[in-house]
C-alpha cells in the first residue's frame, strides 16, 4: 500500500489545500466541504477543467477557480489522453508555484502530479473499477488514498481504499445541508400540479462507449405516457430534436435539485441525475446498459427501492414501471418512507469527508481501526 509521503515543500503555518474539479458533479460533491475548509485559517485552490456547466456553476456561485483546459477535449482517445497531458503539465506548473499539501478530487492528474512532486493525493470516486477501467488503471496506483461507499468495488485497489457508508450525492443532498425550496421551483412554474423530469446524458465520456439510453423514439412514448398526468420537462446534455425543444426546461442549474426533490418522477440515462432523485425521494428510473454493474444505485434499487434500472433491449417493461409509478397512490409518500429508511443507515458525507481531510493522514489509520466511528457524522 502507498503511504502519505512527506510533502517536498515546506509548511507555512496553515494549510492548502488543492480540489481538481473534472465535472459539475464535482462541484457539488465539494461545495460544502470547501465553504467549511474555507471559513478556516487555510488556504483552499479550486482548479478544472472545461467540462459542460461546471464553469457555470462556479461563476454562479462566485467562487474563484482556475481553469487547465479551456476547451472540452475531443471525444476520442487520442483526444483523452492529450487533454490528459495537457492536464497534467498545468497542474504540475500550478503545484510548484502555489505548494499545495495535499490534493483531492476524482481527477487523473491529482494522482500524476501528487507521484512526482511527493504530495499527497485522494481520489474521490463511487463507480466501480468495471465501469471505469481506463480512469481506475491511470489513477488509483499511483493515487494515495481512494475513498469510495461500501457497496463500491475497488478491486484490488481496495486496500488502498477508505471506505463509508453514504453517496456522494449525500455531500450535498443530505438534510443537514439541503432543504427543498418551493418559493424557488414556482420562480419557473407552480408547483401545485404534478410534473415529470426526463434526462438526456451525452454518453460520450469513454466509459460510456457502446451504452445505450433513451433514444428519441423512446423518448415520445414517455411523454405519451405522462402528459395526461402533468407537465414534462426535459433536460438534456445532447441536441434535442425540434420536437422536443418545448418541453426543454431552461434553469439556474444552481437550483435543479429543488425542482427534481418535488418532481412526481425522473426518468433518464443520466447515472447522477437517478442517485440525486434516489436521496432526494422522487422516484427514478434510469434507462442504459449500466444496469447492475453500479452498486450504489444497485442499492438504491433493490436494497432501499428507490429507483428502478431498465435496460434499453426491455422498452415494455420501461413504459409499463411509468404506468405503474403514475397510478401509485400516494407516490410520493411511499418514496418518502423509503428514503428515511435509506437516510437512518447512512452519514452525513460532508462533515465526514471534511473530518477526514482536516485529519489526514491520521484519518486513514482512525479508520482502519475504528470504521464504526464515521457513524459520529449523522
Amino acid at each position: 500500500m502507498m503511504h502519505p509521503p512527506k510533502c517536498l515543500f515546506f509548511k507555512e503555518g496553515y494549510m492548502k489545500y488543492l480540489f481538481f474539479l473534472g465535472h459539475p458533479a464535482h462541484f457539488h460533491l465539494f461545495k460544502n466541504v470547501i465553504e467549511t475548509l474555507n471559513k478556516k485559517n487555510d488556504r483552499v485552490f479550486i482548479l478544472i477543467k472545461t467540462k459542460d456547466i461546471l464553469e457555470e456553476l462556479l461563476q454562479r456561485q462566485g467562487t474563484p477557480y482556475v481553469n487547465t483546459l479551456t476547451r472540452e477535449r475531443g471525444d476520442s482517445k487520442a483526444g483523452i489522453a492529450l487533454g490528459v497531458v495537457k492536464r497534467d503539465w498545468r497542474l504540475l506548473k500550478f503545484c510548484l508555484r502555489e505548494r499545495p499539501d495535499i490534493m483531492l478530487g476524482s481527477s487523473t492528474e491529482i494522482s500524476h502530479v501528487g507521484t512526482l512532486l511527493r504530495i499527497p493525493s485522494v481520489i474521490f470516486s463511487e463507480d466501480d473499477v468495471s465501469v471505469i477501467p481506463a480512469f481506475s488503471k491511470l489513477t488509483y496506483p499511483l493515487a494515495h488514498h481512494i475513498l469510495s461507499p461500501i457497496v463500491c468495488d475497488n478491486g484490488k485497489w481496495n486496500a488502498k481504499s477508505i471506505k463509508y457508508e453514504g453517496y456522494h450525492e449525500l455531500a450535498y443532498l443530505h438534510p443537514n445541508h439541503f432543504t427543498p425550496s418551493r418559493e424557488v421551483v414556482e420562480q419557473y412554474f407552480p408547483v401545485d400540479k404534478r410534473f415529470f423530469i426526463i434526462r438526456f446524458a451525452k454518453l460520450t465520456a469513454y466509459h460510456d462507449t457502446g451504452i445505450r439510453g433513451i433514444t428519441d423514439g423512446v423518448a415520445e412514448r414517455i411523454i405519451q405516457i405522462l402528459e395526461p398526468w402533468g407537465r414534462v420537462f426535459i433536460t438534456s446534455e445532447r441536441t434535442l430534436p425540434g420536437k422536443f425543444e418545448p418541453y426543454r426546461i431552461a434553469i439556474n442549474p444552481l437550483d435543479i435539485h429543488h425542482v427534481m426533490a418535488f418532481a412526481s418522477l425522473y426518468i433518464g440515462d443520466s447515472q447522477t441525475m437517478a442517485t440525486e432523485a434516489g436521496v432526494l425521494g422522487t422516484p427514478f428510473i434510469r434507462f442504459n446498459d449500466f444496469i447492475g454493474q453500479i452498486g450504489t444505485l444497485g442499492e438504491l434499487e433493490n436494497k432501499y427501492q428507490l429507483g428502478y434500472g431498465i435496460r434499453p433491449d426491455n422498452t415494455e417493461a420501461l413504459f409499463k414501471k411509468i404506468e405503474e409509478l403514475v397510478n401509485m397512490e400516494n407516490l410520493k409518500s411511499v418514496f418518502a418512507v423509503r428514503r428515511k429508511a435509506m437516510l437512518k443507515d447512512k452519514i452525513d458525507v460532508a462533515q465526514f469527508f471534511t473530518w477526514f481531510i482536516e485529519q489526514y493522514p491520521e484519518s486513514v489509520q482512525i479508520m482502519r481501526d475504528d470504521p464504526d466511528m464515521q457513524y459520529s457524522f449523522r
